[in-house]
């Protein structure tokens, strides 16, 4: 197993210290993203005690990743984390406004279509 592929004990945890400690690395994805959806670096750092898993992927292509249930204000979006355990890092693949006819009420799971 590719030691990079190590899982987190406490994944929601180690999201957010290290988005308090701003080791974080931003995908080229999201930040071309950034460019043409209403979310920002600043809105996913502040709204981190909002933070809630709602998917995990721990066979993502790279790295163990997360999807994440973020609010500021009255935005809800949706952050895909990716955590790197060796390295004591998470990047930022990809955020979004989730499409309310693709996910329940409160956006925390998907719709089954």
């Amino acid at each position: 197993m590719d030691d990079k592929r190590i899982l987190p004990e406490d994944p929601l945890g180690l999201i957010k210290r290290c988005v308090r400690e701003r080791k974080i690395l931003w995908t080229l994805h999201v930040s071309m993203r950034f460019r043409v959806r209403p979310v920002s670096r600043r809105m996913i750092i502040e709204a981190i005690e909002s933070y809630e898993i709602i998917e995990e992927y721990p066979e993502d292509k790279y790295l163990p990743s997360y999807l994440v249930y973020g609010c500021h204000g009255d935005t809800v979006f949706h952050v895909l984390f990716a955590v790197d355990v060796p390295d004591d890092n998470i990047r930022v693949v990809t955020a979004y406004l989730p499409d309310p006819g693709k996910w329940s009420e409160d956006f925390k799971r998907r719709k089954q279509l």
